[in-house]
């Protein structure tokens, strides 16, 4: 499926060039605004989040990990909109934003934890340290559900469209491709069109669901699907972090306002593996990686503030941040220890309730009977 001049909305050409096209041209006030040390913290976002996820995947490689899912390419989709939504807004990712998480305040060794086996979630949702973001979620689509349902909360308990921008909350959620052939996905599009919700949903067309193509997912560019629900959509350039910033600011300025739902198709690719499970050289060809790596964010945004005049000691300041944050990744990866063997019965219910003690107690007495002679043989 090829990209529309006259409906994407794109402000940076691959090679850095400020060249907005047609549907970029409404936001170019906001852009404007930009200032230079946003622009600057845009860029190092995004060369920090790589370093941090080119290190996990290292570490699953080398037996530190049970999984890791890369985000390698669609960085400027997640650091732009993640940079748009405000304090009090409330984050749905699915299970590969780590940008979006790190920018709210989430440590990624929270997500190492998760991806490790070893935590129920990785972090706590609740604490204000973490930015309102909600837990990665596996099942795919479910966090759509979820999203939907905790924005119409917000529009019960009137903390949306009261018309105070600086106590309006809204919600992000954050999908696939692939996801959003999930039922789930629909019927939250249903309860937001129909109750108005404050929800932005956030779809990153990486153009592969592991193996399957847009092509089969969808003969209609994904943003026509939100909309066949009454909910205004928008596609933008996954790969441009200042469109990214753009749409996902008007939309959830909106959504905040109490205009109802909105949707985003940010169109992006997945330059690694769906996992380190997967191997992408049997269902994608190196011509096509190729012509999508011309188009990586990174270099395309260092271009463009090499246009504007950023000194080389930026670029400098940036790699060694990055550098000191994947080594401080690695170290506190390989000191991490096992929790005790109960911690799995922890948090499963908000109380303490009698199934998990009778389980609790039979794992005990399980794991003892192995050292009554006899007992197993």
């Amino acid at each position: 499926m090829t990209s529309s001049e006259t409906d994407l909305v794109r402000v940076l050409e691959a090679d850095g060039r400020f060249a907005p096209s047609p549907a970029a041209e409404q936001y170019l006030p906001l852009i404007e605004a930009i200032s230079d040390a946003e622009l600057e913290q845009f860029y190092r976002d995004m060369v920090v989040i790589r370093a941090i996820d080119n290190q996990a995947t290292n570490l699953q490689r080398q037996g530190q990990l049970a999984l890791w899912p890369p985000s390698r390419g669609q960085e400027a989709a997640q650091v732009g909109s993640a940079r748009a939504a405000r304090t009090q807004d409330t984050l749905f990712p699915s299970y590969r934003e780590h940008a979006v998480a790190r920018i709210r305040g989430v440590d990624p060794i929270g997500i190492i934890k998760l991806m490790r086996g070893i935590s129920h979630g990785g972090w706590d949702p609740t604490d204000p340290a973490n930015g309102n973001t909600r837990l990665y979620t596996l099942v795919l689509g479910s966090q759509v559900l979820h999203a939907t349902g905790y924005a119409m909360g917000l529009n019960f308990g009137d903390r949306s469209g009261t018309g105070d921008p600086e106590r309006d909350e809204a919600v992000i959620v954050y999908y696939g491709d692939g996801a959003s052939s999930q039922g789930d996905v629909h019927e939250a599009m249903v309860f937001a069109a129909s109750y108005q919700t404050p929800t932005v949903f956030f779809l990153q067309n990486n153009q592969w669901a592991i193996s399957v193509p847009v092509a089969t997912q969808t003969r209609v560019p994904f943003a026509q699907r939100s909309a066949g629900y009454g909910i205004d959509s928008i596609r933008v350039d996954g790969n441009d972090v200042l469109a990214s910033y753009a749409v996902s600011r008007v939309a959830l300025d909106e959504a905040r306002a109490g205009k109802g739902p909105r949707a985003i198709e940010a169109e992006t690719y997945r330059l690694g593996a769906h996992t380190t499970s997967d191997d992408p050289t049997k269902y994608r060809t190196s011509d096509e990686e190729k012509s999508w790596e011309v188009r990586d964010p990174i270099p395309r945004m260092r271009a463009f503030l090499e246009g504007r005049g950023a000194a080389g000691a930026l670029f400098d300041d940036v790699d060694s941040e990055a550098a000191d944050a994947a080594e401080d990744l690695r170290v506190r990866t390989l000191a991490i220890e096992s929790p005790p063997a109960n911690k799995i019965f922890d948090h499963v219910y908000s109380e303490r309730h009698p199934l998990m003690d009778e389980q609790r107690a039979w794992r005990e007495q399980y794991e003892a009977s192995f050292e009554q002679p006899g007992a197993h043989a």
